[in-house]
């Protein structure tokens, strides 16, 4: 029936008893099936992790303008791993760090929710915030 009209037999459910199969054209089909396929891949948000970057000395103003630049990342709906880097002796005193890194979320807090707690990994204390609408 299939060569009669020129069109394929498809194996729809193989596993099934007895097989399903179905007379359509195969090549239209799996056209449609990646047409499908690509709508939902552009529906889909890729989400970015953007980075600041920090220290334990850093000043009011400098940390002031790093959560202006975080705040636009957030708003562009991306997230931002905040990383502090201990140096020499600065990793005998990482509470200091601790106090800088909670000092950036609650400058954020009304655009940013925390993800990740700050946690010290190695040299690095990393926190990681996402967007407040997400």
């Amino acid at each position: 029936m299939a060569d009669d009209s020129n069109l394929d037999l498809v194996k729809i459910a193989p596993k099934a008893k007895p097989p399903v199969c179905k007379i359509m054209d195969y090549g239209k089909h799996k056209y449609e099936l990646a047409k499908k396929e690509k709508e939902a891949r552009k529906k889909q948000k890729n989400v970015v992790v953007k980075e600041v970057r920090l220290s334990a000395k850093i000043e009011s103003h400098d940390l002031n303008v790093k959560a202006n630049t975080a705040s636009k990342f957030l708003q562009n709906g991306d997230k931002v791993k905040v990383s502090l880097r201990f140096r020499g002796r600065e990793m005998s005193n990482t509470m200091r760090g601790r106090v800088v890194i909670q000092d950036f979320a609650n400058l954020l807090e009304e655009v940013s929710v925390i993800e990740k707690t700050p946690r010290l990994e190695g040299r690095q204390m990393i926190m990681i915030l996402t967007p407040k609408n997400v």
